[in-house]
């Protein structure tokens, strides 16, 4: 027993003997390095995660748009099958190449035939619209024959015949010289004649009618100047009776110096109304004559007012004097002219538009025949 326990204590010496261990502060830095390194891996692993997530996502979208173009592509191929189809069964409905052949000869020799056709229509056409404005100028000179021969119009007629020279001085036909020529003498005639004022003399009769309702026949009236007449009674106060009596008897008494004229009553009352409408009814007859140009009439007319003014009015009145005066000026005022005669450049312009018929005439009938050639060719 002494000797098995001797070697236990001889053991513990050894096991209590100091034992050199490691400084402790190495085996948190191991701990921390291995962190580090772990978080670095797990960052790492995070980032190629997040990686392979993008490029599935990237590859998804762009697997996307591959197939909607593949699905465009399909439907463009479909849409290209069916024109396709579509042409196809046109160029089967198309003619063959003789036929054409035989429609663009026929296309080729129809644009032919119309412009043929529109040359000549361009040609009558023109020369209708020159008949219009030759078959007008006529109608004006007509317009103007019937002025000057209803009215004479001086004025409105020297406008138409003015038109109707214009409208030969377009034509710039020689063959219309001689019809410019009586145009010309037509014109001349008419500028040199003097358009009478039918409307002034209407109106200055229509005031003078006016005139007529303050028309009077005034007696003659004596003027008291308080004087004995012709200076009988003496000078004097007056006082005298034979002065008195005198001047009572003078305020009833008048001298006429001409008692060879004829005594005129005076005119009043209903007698005077008729004088007025007389004369009224003159000057109205006048107006008509003066507006419609009937010299006779006017002259008469004109006449008879001054024949009443004088049978029945006082000279010597201011109004009737004045009136008397105005109709002795009105009698002188013309209401007619003598207009010249269209006759002879109606005449010219007619036979002038004769001629240029006849001329249409011939140059038509020779177009005629190559038309009925080609119609005849055009049968077989």
């Amino acid at each position: 027993m002494s000797e098995t326990a001797l070697p236990k204590d001889d053991v513990r010496p050894v096991l209590d003997a100091p034992v050199e261990t490691p400084p402790p502060a190495a085996e948190p830095r191991r701990g921390n390095g291995l962190a580090i390194v772990a978080l670095l891996l797990g960052a790492a692993g995070i980032a190629v995660g997040g990686w392979g997530v993008w490029q599935v996502r990237h590859l998804q979208s762009t697997n996307q748009q591959q197939l909607s173009q593949v699905q465009a592509l399909s439907d463009e191929a479909q849409s290209l099958k069916l024109n396709e189809q579509r042409l196809s069964a046109r160029l089967e409905q198309m003619p063959g190449a003789d036929v054409l052949e035989e429609r663009s000869r026929l296309v080729i020799q129809l644009q032919g035939d119309q412009q043929r056709l529109n040359q000549r229509l361009e040609t009558v056409l023109g020369a209708s619209r020159k008949d219009w404005r030759l078959a007008e100028a006529e109608h004006l000179l007509r317009l103007a024959s019937l002025r000057l021969s209803a009215l004479q119009d001086i004025s409105s007629a020297q406008a138409l015949v003015q038109g109707a020279d214009e409208i030969l001085r377009e034509q710039n036909d020689p063959g219309a010289f001689a019809a410019r020529e009586q145009v010309a003498k037509t014109l001349v005639a008419l500028r040199s004649t003097e358009q009478p004022d039918r409307t002034g003399l209407f109106l200055r009769l229509g005031a003078l009618r006016e005139q007529v309702i303050g028309l009077t026949e005034l007696a003659p009236e004596y003027k008291d100047r308080g004087e004995s007449l012709l200076g009988l009674t003496a000078d004097g106060d007056g006082a005298s009776r034979w002065a008195q009596w005198w001047d009572q008897i003078s305020r009833y008494i008048r001298i006429d110096f001409n008692a060879d004229k004829n005594v005129r009553p005076l005119l009043a009352g209903q007698s005077l109304s008729q004088v007025r409408l007389a004369l009224s009814l003159t000057l109205e007859q006048a107006q008509w004559a003066a507006l419609n140009g009937q010299p006779a009439v006017y002259s008469q007319a004109l006449d008879e007012a001054r024949d009443v003014l004088k049978g029945n009015f006082n000279p010597d009145n201011p109004q009737s004097k004045v009136m008397l005066e105005q109709v002795a000026e009105l009698s002188k005022q013309p209401v007619t002219v003598v207009t010249p005669d269209l006759t002879g450049t109606l005449s010219a312009v007619q036979a002038y538009l004769e001629r240029r018929n006849v001329n249409a005439e011939d140059s038509v009938k020779p177009m005629a025949k190559p038309a009925a050639n080609t119609a005849q060719e055009a049968t077989p």
